[in-house]
């Protein structure tokens, strides 16, 4: 049935948010500290590679040496979007609207809803972390299209890894890493829904392109979490979509 692999990828993020947020309640706060910066040095880690993966596989199609403006003008044309459209602000105001949410609803958002995570981070950032790591990449990309053209097996394997790193993440960032869910149901659910139409335009380029601007955002999210620099994530996210929009017109 196509969509089953998208409902799966859901239930597999929340039983493992689930998983996290009971867990997380019974470790100690010295261990969650150390946890928690461990999950930063992964996200860099992982940003890291996707982005250096997405650059190297998009310099190897015909917009080749062009590779590295697709980075620098995405970014820059995303933040400056961002910043005009105060994505940032927004994000934060929509994170507090949550976490009034989530307090008065211990039950589905039990433990601490205003400071998740070691450093006070907001249920919002819980959310938009989860949400690049989740929505960001070649297998939801290709899993989603597949799974709307009647074969789910790649999204099964997606819905696997993400549950095991929302079992990680909502430890340390607490609830708003099941709110992820909210983007990977548009974003899978429309791709797969699309994937007739949708498939001839989402070429080669313009999924290195996605990797590539989305590791970068994912690298940065990784500075925020370690304590090292947080950046406006959120103004910098149109990024994303001028990278695929540059891919697609260049190939």
């Amino acid at each position: 049935m196509p969509g089953i692999g998208v409902i799966t990828n859901v239930l597999a993020v929340l039983a493992g948010t689930t998983i996290g947020l009971l867990f997380g309640r019974l470790i100690a706060d010295r261990f969650r500290q150390i946890a928690f910066v461990a999950i930063g040095l992964s996200t860099m880690v992982i940003g890291a590679a996707m982005a250096i993966g997405g650059l190297n596989d998009l310099g190897e199609t015909s917009i080749g040496s062009y590779a590295a403006l697709v980075l620098v003008g995405s970014l820059v044309l995303g933040a400056l979007t961002g910043e005009g459209l105060r994505i940032e602000y927004y994000l934060e105001r929509f994170g507090h609207w949550l976490q009034d949410i989530a307090g008065r609803l211990p039950v589905l958002f039990p433990g601490r809803t205003t400071e998740p995570g070691e450093k006070g981070h907001t249920l919002v950032e819980g959310f938009v972390t989860a949400s690049l790591l989740f929505c960001v990449g070649a297998m939801t990309i290709l899993g989603s299209l597949q799974d709307g053209l009647g074969d789910p097996s790649l999204l099964y394997l997606k819905a696997l890894l993400d549950g095991i790193a929302a079992i990680a993440l909502a430890t340390t960032l607490g609830a708003g890493v099941g709110l992820s869910i909210i983007p990977v149901a548009v974003i899978q659910g429309g791709l797969a829904l699309g994937a007739a139409g949708l498939k001839p335009y989402i070429t080669d380029p313009v999924v290195f392109a996605i990797e590539l601007a989305g590791g970068a955002l994912i690298f940065a999210i990784g500075l925020d979490l370690t304590g090292i620099k947080r950046l406006p994530i959120g103004n910098i996210l149109p990024a994303i979509l001028y990278a695929a929009a540059v891919a697609a017109l260049l190939t």
